[in-house]
Protein backbone atom coordinates (compact mmCIF):
# COMPACT_ATOMS: atom_id res chain seq x y z
CA UNK A 1 0.00 0.00 0.00
CA UNK A 2 3.04 2.30 0.16
CA UNK A 3 3.15 3.18 -3.54
CA UNK A 4 -0.31 4.58 -4.17
CA UNK A 5 -0.55 6.84 -7.21
CA UNK A 6 -2.99 9.36 -8.61
CA UNK A 7 -4.97 8.13 -11.63
CA UNK A 8 -3.86 9.47 -14.98
CA UNK A 9 -6.15 11.53 -17.17
CA UNK A 10 -6.33 8.63 -19.63
CA UNK A 11 -7.41 6.23 -16.85
CA UNK A 12 -10.14 8.64 -15.81
CA UNK A 13 -11.35 8.98 -19.41
CA UNK A 14 -11.53 5.17 -19.66
CA UNK A 15 -13.55 5.13 -16.44
CA UNK A 16 -15.94 7.68 -17.95
CA UNK A 17 -16.58 5.30 -20.85
CA UNK A 18 -17.40 2.44 -18.44
CA UNK A 19 -19.78 4.64 -16.49
CA UNK A 20 -21.62 6.07 -19.49
CA UNK A 21 -24.58 3.70 -19.37
CA UNK A 22 -25.06 3.50 -15.60
CA UNK A 23 -24.20 6.87 -14.05
CA UNK A 24 -25.70 10.31 -14.53
CA UNK A 25 -23.62 13.14 -15.96
CA UNK A 26 -24.75 15.54 -13.25
CA UNK A 27 -25.29 19.16 -14.30
CA UNK A 28 -23.68 22.27 -12.89
CA UNK A 29 -26.44 24.42 -11.42
CA UNK A 30 -26.25 28.06 -10.38
CA UNK A 31 -26.80 28.27 -6.64
CA UNK A 32 -28.15 31.81 -7.10
CA UNK A 33 -27.82 34.66 -9.56
CA UNK A 34 -25.19 36.74 -7.77
CA UNK A 35 -22.64 34.64 -5.88
CA UNK A 36 -20.93 32.82 -8.78
CA UNK A 37 -21.41 29.59 -6.83
CA UNK A 38 -22.27 26.50 -8.86
CA UNK A 39 -23.34 23.18 -7.36
CA UNK A 40 -22.82 19.73 -8.84
CA UNK A 41 -25.61 17.52 -7.42
CA UNK A 42 -24.30 13.96 -7.23
CA UNK A 43 -27.52 13.25 -5.33
CA UNK A 44 -29.02 12.70 -8.79
CA UNK A 45 -27.07 9.44 -9.22
CA UNK A 46 -29.11 6.18 -9.02
CA UNK A 47 -27.78 5.60 -5.47
CA UNK A 48 -28.11 9.30 -4.51
CA UNK A 49 -24.35 9.81 -4.12
CA UNK A 50 -21.14 10.04 -6.15
CA UNK A 51 -20.00 6.66 -4.84
CA UNK A 52 -21.45 4.77 -7.82
CA UNK A 53 -18.67 6.22 -10.00
CA UNK A 54 -15.83 4.69 -8.00
CA UNK A 55 -17.51 1.43 -7.05
CA UNK A 56 -18.84 0.58 -10.50
CA UNK A 57 -15.57 1.41 -12.25
CA UNK A 58 -13.63 -0.74 -9.78
CA UNK A 59 -15.95 -3.75 -9.96
CA UNK A 60 -16.10 -3.56 -13.75
CA UNK A 61 -12.29 -3.73 -13.85
CA UNK A 62 -12.25 -6.94 -11.78
CA UNK A 63 -11.91 -10.32 -13.44
CA UNK A 64 -14.99 -12.52 -13.70
CA UNK A 65 -13.44 -14.83 -11.10
CA UNK A 66 -12.98 -11.94 -8.67
CA UNK A 67 -16.57 -10.78 -9.15
CA UNK A 68 -17.92 -14.30 -8.72
CA UNK A 69 -16.50 -14.41 -5.17
CA UNK A 70 -18.77 -11.48 -4.26
CA UNK A 71 -17.69 -7.96 -3.36
CA UNK A 72 -17.22 -6.21 -0.03
CA UNK A 73 -16.18 -2.78 1.20
CA UNK A 74 -15.61 -0.44 4.14
CA UNK A 75 -18.27 2.24 4.37
CA UNK A 76 -19.97 5.04 6.30
CA UNK A 77 -23.11 4.35 4.28
CA UNK A 78 -23.00 5.61 0.72
CA UNK A 79 -20.21 3.34 -0.56
CA UNK A 80 -22.17 0.33 0.69
CA UNK A 81 -25.27 1.45 -1.19
CA UNK A 82 -23.25 1.86 -4.37
CA UNK A 83 -21.72 -1.56 -3.76
CA UNK A 84 -25.20 -3.07 -3.41
CA UNK A 85 -26.43 -1.40 -6.59
CA UNK A 86 -23.38 -2.66 -8.49
CA UNK A 87 -23.69 -6.16 -7.00
CA UNK A 88 -27.28 -6.32 -8.21
CA UNK A 89 -26.15 -5.15 -11.66
CA UNK A 90 -23.69 -8.06 -11.84
CA UNK A 91 -25.93 -10.46 -9.87
CA UNK A 92 -23.31 -11.19 -7.21
CA UNK A 93 -23.36 -11.06 -3.37
CA UNK A 94 -22.16 -8.02 -1.41
CA UNK A 95 -21.04 -7.23 2.13
CA UNK A 96 -19.94 -4.10 3.98
CA UNK A 97 -18.06 -3.37 7.21
CA UNK A 98 -19.24 -0.27 9.09
CA UNK A 99 -19.00 1.64 12.38
CA UNK A 100 -21.74 0.47 14.74
CA UNK A 101 -23.11 4.03 15.14
CA UNK A 102 -24.08 4.42 11.47
CA UNK A 103 -27.50 6.16 11.19
CA UNK A 104 -30.47 3.82 10.95
CA UNK A 105 -31.71 5.36 7.70
CA UNK A 106 -28.42 4.37 6.04
CA UNK A 107 -28.65 0.85 7.48
CA UNK A 108 -32.10 0.39 5.99
CA UNK A 109 -31.04 1.84 2.64
CA UNK A 110 -28.08 -0.57 2.48
CA UNK A 111 -30.23 -3.55 3.39
CA UNK A 112 -32.66 -2.64 0.60
CA UNK A 113 -29.92 -3.58 -1.87
CA UNK A 114 -29.41 -6.96 -0.20
CA UNK A 115 -26.00 -6.10 1.28
CA UNK A 116 -24.81 -8.06 4.33
CA UNK A 117 -23.73 -5.64 7.10
CA UNK A 118 -20.96 -6.20 9.65
CA UNK A 119 -20.93 -3.56 12.44
CA UNK A 120 -17.76 -2.82 14.44
CA UNK A 121 -17.07 -0.52 17.39
CA UNK A 122 -14.35 2.13 17.22
CA UNK A 123 -11.52 -0.12 18.44
CA UNK A 124 -12.57 -3.02 16.23
CA UNK A 125 -12.76 -0.73 13.20
CA UNK A 126 -9.35 0.76 13.98
CA UNK A 127 -7.92 -2.75 14.07
CA UNK A 128 -9.72 -3.68 10.83
CA UNK A 129 -8.32 -0.62 9.04
CA UNK A 130 -4.73 -0.60 10.32
CA UNK A 131 -4.24 -4.36 10.25
CA UNK A 132 -5.99 -4.75 6.89
CA UNK A 133 -8.65 -7.10 8.17
CA UNK A 134 -10.09 -7.39 4.68
CA UNK A 135 -7.17 -9.58 3.64
CA UNK A 136 -8.96 -12.52 5.29
CA UNK A 137 -12.24 -11.72 3.54
CA UNK A 138 -13.42 -14.46 1.15
CA UNK A 139 -15.14 -11.71 -0.86
CA UNK A 140 -13.19 -9.46 -3.22
CA UNK A 141 -12.57 -6.30 -1.22
CA UNK A 142 -13.16 -2.88 -2.82
CA UNK A 143 -11.20 -0.26 -0.88
CA UNK A 144 -12.71 3.24 -1.17
CA UNK A 145 -9.36 4.96 -0.48
CA UNK A 146 -6.62 2.62 -1.63
CA UNK A 147 -8.14 1.22 -4.81
CA UNK A 148 -6.69 2.98 -7.84
CA UNK A 149 -9.73 2.31 -10.03
CA UNK A 150 -11.98 3.76 -7.33
CA UNK A 151 -10.09 7.05 -7.49
CA UNK A 152 -10.23 6.97 -11.30
CA UNK A 153 -14.00 6.54 -11.24
CA UNK A 154 -14.38 9.46 -8.86
CA UNK A 155 -12.11 11.51 -11.09
CA UNK A 156 -14.80 11.58 -13.78
CA UNK A 157 -16.47 14.33 -11.73
CA UNK A 158 -13.44 16.53 -12.38
CA UNK A 159 -13.64 15.93 -16.12
CA UNK A 160 -17.25 17.07 -16.16
CA UNK A 161 -16.56 20.17 -14.07
CA UNK A 162 -13.83 21.45 -16.41
CA UNK A 163 -15.78 20.58 -19.55
CA UNK A 164 -18.91 22.36 -18.32
CA UNK A 165 -17.26 25.37 -16.61
CA UNK A 166 -13.71 25.91 -17.92
CA UNK A 167 -13.53 29.33 -16.23
CA UNK A 168 -13.92 27.83 -12.74
CA UNK A 169 -11.50 29.27 -10.15
CA UNK A 170 -12.17 27.15 -7.04
CA UNK A 171 -13.63 23.69 -6.42
CA UNK A 172 -14.77 22.68 -2.92
CA UNK A 173 -14.56 18.95 -2.15
CA UNK A 174 -15.65 17.19 1.07
CA UNK A 175 -12.84 15.16 2.62
CA UNK A 176 -13.32 11.67 4.02
CA UNK A 177 -10.66 9.04 3.45
CA UNK A 178 -9.43 10.66 0.24
CA UNK A 179 -10.92 8.63 -2.60
CA UNK A 180 -12.96 11.58 -3.84
CA UNK A 181 -10.45 14.35 -3.24
CA UNK A 182 -7.50 12.52 -4.76
CA UNK A 183 -9.46 11.36 -7.80
CA UNK A 184 -11.17 14.66 -8.59
CA UNK A 185 -8.39 16.94 -7.42
CA UNK A 186 -5.79 15.40 -9.69
CA UNK A 187 -7.99 15.72 -12.78
CA UNK A 188 -8.67 19.36 -11.95
CA UNK A 189 -4.98 20.09 -11.47
CA UNK A 190 -4.01 18.22 -14.64
CA UNK A 191 -6.51 20.06 -16.82
CA UNK A 192 -6.17 23.46 -15.13
CA UNK A 193 -2.97 23.76 -13.05
CA UNK A 194 -3.89 27.16 -11.59
CA UNK A 195 -7.26 26.00 -10.22
CA UNK A 196 -7.72 26.20 -6.43
CA UNK A 197 -8.74 22.86 -4.90
CA UNK A 198 -10.20 23.17 -1.40
CA UNK A 199 -10.77 20.30 1.02
CA UNK A 200 -13.70 20.78 3.38
CA UNK A 201 -14.20 19.19 6.80
CA UNK A 202 -16.32 19.87 9.89
CA UNK A 203 -14.68 21.99 12.61
CA UNK A 204 -15.25 19.23 15.18
CA UNK A 205 -13.21 16.66 13.27
CA UNK A 206 -10.53 18.33 11.10
CA UNK A 207 -8.45 15.24 10.37
CA UNK A 208 -6.89 16.54 7.15
CA UNK A 209 -5.85 19.83 8.74
CA UNK A 210 -4.29 17.90 11.63
CA UNK A 211 -2.53 15.60 9.16
CA UNK A 212 -1.04 18.57 7.30
CA UNK A 213 0.21 20.00 10.60
CA UNK A 214 1.68 16.64 11.65
CA UNK A 215 3.11 15.81 8.24
CA UNK A 216 1.57 12.34 8.34
CA UNK A 217 -1.69 10.44 8.54
CA UNK A 218 -3.96 10.81 11.59
CA UNK A 219 -7.04 9.14 13.03
CA UNK A 220 -10.26 11.19 13.21
CA UNK A 221 -11.49 12.54 16.54
CA UNK A 222 -14.81 10.75 16.01
CA UNK A 223 -16.66 13.74 17.51
CA UNK A 224 -20.36 13.80 16.72
CA UNK A 225 -21.17 15.81 13.60
CA UNK A 226 -24.16 16.27 11.33
CA UNK A 227 -21.84 15.43 8.44
CA UNK A 228 -21.16 11.78 9.47
CA UNK A 229 -17.87 11.98 7.56
CA UNK A 230 -15.21 10.93 10.11
CA UNK A 231 -12.47 8.93 8.40
CA UNK A 232 -8.74 8.47 8.99
CA UNK A 233 -6.13 10.20 6.87
CA UNK A 234 -3.92 7.19 6.23
CA UNK A 235 -0.16 7.49 5.87
CA UNK A 236 -0.45 5.90 2.43
CA UNK A 237 -2.99 8.54 1.31
CA UNK A 238 -1.24 11.54 2.84
CA UNK A 239 1.24 12.08 -0.07
CA UNK A 240 -1.66 12.09 -2.54
CA UNK A 241 -3.52 14.73 -0.54
CA UNK A 242 -0.39 16.88 -0.52
CA UNK A 243 -0.27 16.81 -4.31
CA UNK A 244 -3.81 18.05 -4.93
CA UNK A 245 -5.07 20.12 -1.98
CA UNK A 246 -4.37 23.87 -1.99
CA UNK A 247 -6.42 24.91 1.05
CA UNK A 248 -8.60 23.48 3.79
CA UNK A 249 -11.80 25.14 4.99
CA UNK A 250 -13.46 24.04 8.22
CA UNK A 251 -17.16 24.63 8.73
CA UNK A 252 -19.27 24.69 11.88
CA UNK A 253 -22.25 22.47 12.58
CA UNK A 254 -24.52 25.49 12.19
CA UNK A 255 -22.99 26.34 8.81
CA UNK A 256 -23.49 22.76 7.61
CA UNK A 257 -27.13 22.75 8.75
CA UNK A 258 -27.74 26.10 7.07
CA UNK A 259 -26.35 24.71 3.81
CA UNK A 260 -28.64 21.67 4.08
CA UNK A 261 -31.63 23.95 4.62
CA UNK A 262 -30.70 26.26 1.76
CA UNK A 263 -30.18 23.37 -0.64
CA UNK A 264 -33.65 22.10 0.13
CA UNK A 265 -35.47 25.43 0.04
CA UNK A 266 -33.49 27.19 -2.71
CA UNK A 267 -32.30 24.32 -4.91
CA UNK A 268 -35.00 21.71 -4.08
CA UNK A 269 -32.32 19.13 -3.21
CA UNK A 270 -32.36 16.78 -0.22
CA UNK A 271 -28.75 16.59 0.96
CA UNK A 272 -26.99 14.92 3.88
CA UNK A 273 -24.49 16.71 6.11
CA UNK A 274 -21.39 15.43 4.30
CA UNK A 275 -22.97 16.40 0.99
CA UNK A 276 -23.57 19.96 2.15
CA UNK A 277 -20.04 20.59 3.46
CA UNK A 278 -18.77 22.06 0.22
CA UNK A 279 -21.60 24.57 -0.14
CA UNK A 280 -21.13 25.60 3.49
CA UNK A 281 -17.47 26.32 2.70
CA UNK A 282 -18.18 28.29 -0.47
CA UNK A 283 -20.77 30.39 1.38
CA UNK A 284 -18.21 31.05 4.12
CA UNK A 285 -15.46 32.37 1.85
CA UNK A 286 -15.81 35.81 0.21
CA UNK A 287 -16.22 36.12 -3.56
CA UNK A 288 -12.80 37.74 -3.94
CA UNK A 289 -11.21 34.60 -2.49
CA UNK A 290 -13.24 31.89 -4.24
CA UNK A 291 -14.07 33.54 -7.57
CA UNK A 292 -16.26 31.38 -9.76
CA UNK A 293 -16.64 28.22 -7.71
CA UNK A 294 -18.10 24.73 -7.81
CA UNK A 295 -19.30 22.88 -4.72
CA UNK A 296 -19.60 19.10 -5.01
CA UNK A 297 -22.90 18.02 -3.44
CA UNK A 298 -21.92 14.45 -2.76
CA UNK A 299 -24.83 12.58 -1.16
CA UNK A 300 -28.44 12.67 -0.03
CA UNK A 301 -28.75 10.09 2.74
CA UNK A 302 -30.25 12.16 5.55
CA UNK A 303 -32.90 10.92 7.94
CA UNK A 304 -36.35 12.45 8.01
CA UNK A 305 -35.88 13.35 11.67
CA UNK A 306 -32.64 15.27 11.05
CA UNK A 307 -34.12 17.11 8.10
CA UNK A 308 -37.24 18.16 10.00
CA UNK A 309 -35.14 19.34 12.94
CA UNK A 310 -33.02 21.50 10.64
CA UNK A 311 -36.04 22.98 8.86
CA UNK A 312 -37.66 23.85 12.20
CA UNK A 313 -34.55 25.48 13.64
CA UNK A 314 -35.28 29.25 13.76
CA UNK A 315 -31.59 30.09 14.16
CA UNK A 316 -30.70 28.89 10.67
Amino acid sequence: MNNLTLPSLEEVKEAAKRLQEVSVRTPLLKYDETSKIYIKPETLQPVKSFKLRGVFNTVTCLTKAQRKKGISTLSAGNTAQALGWTANYYDIPAKTTMFENVPENKIQAIKSYGVKIVLLNHDEMKDFIFNQGWLDDPYTFIHPWYDHNFRAGNGTIGLEVIEDLPEVDTVYIPVGGGGLMCGVGNVLKTLKPDIRVVGVQPEVDPALQEAFKAGKGVMPNMNETISDISAPIMDEMYPLFKQVVDDIVLVSEKEIKKAIKNLLLKSKLVVEGAGALSLAASMKEPLEVRGTSVSLITGGSISKEKLISILNDPSL
